[in-house]
């Protein structure tokens, strides 16, 4: 569910409401006047809440939610959930988008004049210290001992603890950041996730309603990017140390004590394990799980699920032997062809 603290929501809206005006046939059995009161992930969602499930994965999710109501495919084979009124479309994240958008119009960016630069409902901590330009937005937390450089904007909503170091022109929001955190110069937390459902009239635009969790003794890197999640939280573990230009993607999260080197990146929904090490320009693809204490040499691509506590390497990483393995058969081979041209 939305954070409220972040996200206006302009519902209840009937059911019957909600289908005519997103197009939704609306079941027989269904009661058209029942309110619904929210949107929600399968996991979080409750008897009042509207989910989706569109049938490639979160399976165990799906059997096990409470939710009102759910969109499915009109094909769906799996078995229902016992209390859960069943919404069958033909383009389930599509679907699911413009009912968002119904609730959350203004989900994208907060965007809002406030008469001075810290918002009078801000909460400032003892020992502060805020350098020129600094914005501060309604209702936002600050904790003791915090020091924000020049041109920083702290989102409305957003919780800062204490000691926490801020370098200037950094964006803050829809985010909770621990105690004693480093973010260097030019970092923005809290961007809109890249998610989009695609179809024949192009590519509609997911509301991005989830949160961003700091924790505690996190570095940031200059000009590193942590999007929020869609409708839960992408997640930094605490002691994580993240270099300069790395993306961090919606709904991810890394372990405590991760290394993220320069320009790596994870996409959507990656999961990492505690103490993993991704070398620099590495990319782990969406939704793959790395364990514990695994490590990726640089320029890897991490395209499925990887045990912990080994050594990977290449495109697609694989341990890290088996790739030397092969980089040295290919160059060889590559000589042997050239001695045969040659003679």
């Amino acid at each position: 569910m939305a954070d409220p603290r972040f996200y206006d929501n302009r519902g209840p809206f009937r059911l019957a409401e909600l289908c005519k005006e997103t197009g939704l046939d609306c079941p027989p059995h269904a009661d058209g006047a029942a309110l619904v009161f929210d949107v929600a992930g399968l996991r979080q969602a409750g008897p009042p809440h509207l989910s989706f499930y569109d049938g490639r994965r979160d399976k165990e999710d799906f059997l096990a939610t409470m939710a009102g109501w759910c969109l499915v495919g009109n094909k769906l084979r799996d078995c229902v959930p016992p209390d859960t009124v069943l919404l069958p479309c033909g383009a389930v994240a599509r679907m699911f988008a413009a009912i968002a958008c119904r609730f959350y119009p203004e989900h994208e960016l907060d965007i809002r004049v406030q008469e001075t630069s810290i918002h009078p409902s801000a909460k400032l901590g003892e020992g502060l210290v805020l350098a020129p330009g600094v914005i501060v937005g309604p209702g936002a937390e600050i904790g003791d001992g915090t020091r924000i450089g020049a041109y920083s904007v702290i989102g409305r909503g957003v919780t800062i603890g204490r000691r926490v170091e801020i370098g200037p022109h950094v964006a803050i929001g829809f985010a909770h950041i621990g105690d004693d955190v480093l973010i260097q110069p030019g970092v923005k937390i809290g961007a809109s996730g890249f998610g989009f459902s695609s179809g024949p009239d192009g590519h509609l635009k997911v509301p991005q309603l989830g949160r961003v969790i700091i924790q505690d003794r996190v570095e940031l890197g200059s000009n590193s990017t942590v999007d929020r999640g869609t409708l839960g939280d992408t997640v930094v573990g605490e002691g994580t140390k993240i270099d300069n230009l790395v993306q961090i993607g919606h709904n991810s999260i890394t372990g405590r004590h991760c290394i993220i080197a320069g320009q790596a990146g994870l996409s959507g929904s990656a999961v990492l394990g505690d103490f993993v090490i991704v070398g620099g320009k590495t990319g782990v693809s969406d939704h793959v799980t790395v364990g514990d204490h695994a490590r990726f040499a640089g320029l890897s691509g991490v395209a499925r699920d990887v045990e912990g506590g080994r050594d990977y390497g290449g495109i697609p990483a694989r341990p890290i032997r088996e790739w030397h393995k092969e980089t040295a058969l290919i160059a060889k081979l590559a000589r042997k062809g050239k001695r045969s041209t040659d003679e």
